[in-house]
C-alpha cells in the first residue's frame, strides 16, 4: 500500500470540483517527435485551457474548497503559472486573490496575472523569498496561504492526470513529469503506482535548479543556494519535506537536464509536435535526449505541463 499524504478516493472525487475545461486533455501519440528521439513518445497536452497550464486543477480545487467553508481571500507565491490558476479559478469562486511573484518572473506571465485583475505583489529575490513574502501576507491579513506542492489540493488535483493516464497505460511504459516543487510528480505517480504499477514514473529537472533530485538520490532534503535556469516553474532551492516523502514513494527515477537538452526539446516540439511550450513542458524531451540509450525502443509519456512563454525568449531559444 502506497503511503502518500494522497488519497485515490479523494483524487476521483476532485475530478466533480475541477471545471471540465481542464479535464480530459488530448494523449496522443507524436510520431514524429518519436522517429526523432528513437522511440514512442506520446504527448499528453495540459495547455489547452484558459491559464494554458495543468495548475488549473490544483487551483479549482484550492478555490472550490474555501468557497465551501465560507473563506473570501487567499494568497499565494507564484512563478506565474500558479498564479495565473489561482487568480482565474478565485475569480470564478468568487475569491480575492493576492499573488506574490519574483521581478524576475517572466513578464508574460506577470501580464496575464494582472489582466485578470487578481492583486500582484513583486518582490527582489527569487521564487523562495516570495514564498516567505506571501506567508507573511497570510499571517497579516488571517488569510489563507496556498502553497503548490505542500497543500494536498494542488497535489490531488494535478493526480487526475494519473486518472486519465491510467485509463490508456497499455499503450506505454514510461512517463516523464517536469519536476519542481513536486505536486505533478506526486499525484500522477501516486495514481500510477496504485492503478498501471508497471509503468515508470521518472521525474526530470534541470541541472541549474536540482535541490528536489538531489534529494530524492539521498532520501533527504538538500537545498541549494541559487538556481540558474531558463525553466522558472521548477526552479526552486528549497524542497518541501513532506512532498519529498511522497515522491520517495512514487517515484522510479529522477533526472538531470542540462539547459542545451530543454532548449533542443523546444524546437523539437516546435518542429515534431507544432507546439510552442515554455521551458519546463520540454523537460521529458529533454531527458531522453540526455540519455538516448535508456530510452531507445521504449513507449513513453511527456506531460506538456505549460505553454506559458514570453515570445522574445522563445524567439531567441528557439531560432536556429
Amino acid at each position: 500500500m502506497l503511503r502518500t499524504r494522497l488519497d485515490l478516493d479523494r483524487i476521483r472525487a476532485a475530478r466533480r470540483a475541477i471545471d471540465p475545461m481542464f479535464l480530459d486533455t488530448p494523449l496522443y501519440e507524436c510520431e514524429a517527435l518519436g522517429r526523432a528521439l528513437g522511440c514512442a513518445v506520446s504527448i499528453k497536452l495540459e495547455t489547452a485551457n484558459p491559464v494554458r497550464s495543468f495548475k488549473g486543477r490544483g487551483t479549482e480545487l484550492v478555490a472550490s474548497g474555501l468557497r465551501d467553508h465560507g473563506r473570501t481571500a487567499a494568497v499565494c507565491a507564484s512563478a506565474g503559472n500558479l498564479g495565473w490558476a489561482l487568480g482565474w479559478s478565485g475569480r470564478r469562486h468568487g475569491l480575492d486573490v493576492t499573488v506574490v511573484a519574483s521581478h524576475r518572473a517572466p513578464a508574460a506571465k506577470l501580464d496575464r496575472i494582472r489582466a485578470l485583475g487578481t492583486a500582484l505583489e513583486l518582490v527582489d529575490g527569487d521564487f523562495d523569498m516570495a514564498r516567505q513574502r506571501a506567508a507573511a501576507i497570510a499571517r497579516e491579513r488571517g488569510i489563507r496561504l496556498v502553497e503548490d506542492s505542500l497543500d494536498i489540493e494542488t497535489c490531488e488535483g494535478a493526480a487526475t492526470i494519473g486518472l486519465e493516464l491510467a485509463e490508456r497505460a497499455s499503450s506505454f511504459d514510461a512517463v516523464l513529469i517536469a519536476l519542481g516543487g513536486g505536486a505533478m510528480a506526486t499525484g500522477v505517480g501516486h495514481v500510477l503506482k496504485a492503478l498501471a504499477p508497471g509503468v515508470d514514473v521518472i521525474c526530470v529537472q534541470p541541472e541549474g535548479a536540482p535541490a528536489m533530485t538531489r534529494s530524492f538520490r539521498q532520501r533527504r532534503v538538500v537545498t541549494t543556494d541559487s538556481t540558474d535556469t531558463i525553466a522558472d516553474g521548477v526552479a526552486g532551492r528549497h524542497p518541501i519535506p513532506a512532498v519529498l516523502d511522497d515522491l520517495l514513494q512514487v517515484a522510479d527515477d529522477a533526472v538531470l537536464a542540462q539547459e542545451a537538452s530543454i532548449v533542443t526539446g523546444m524546437r523539437m516540439l516546435l518542429r515534431h509536435a507544432g507546439l510552442v511550450v515554455e521551458p519546463s513542458a520540454a523537460l521529458g524531451v529533454a531527458a531522453v535526449l540526455e540519455d538516448p540509450d535508456r530510452f531507445a525502443g521504449r513507449r513513453l509519456v511527456t506531460i506538456i505541463c505549460g505553454s506559458n512563454v514570453d515570445l522574445d525568449a522563445y524567439h531567441h531559444w528557439t531560432r536556429p
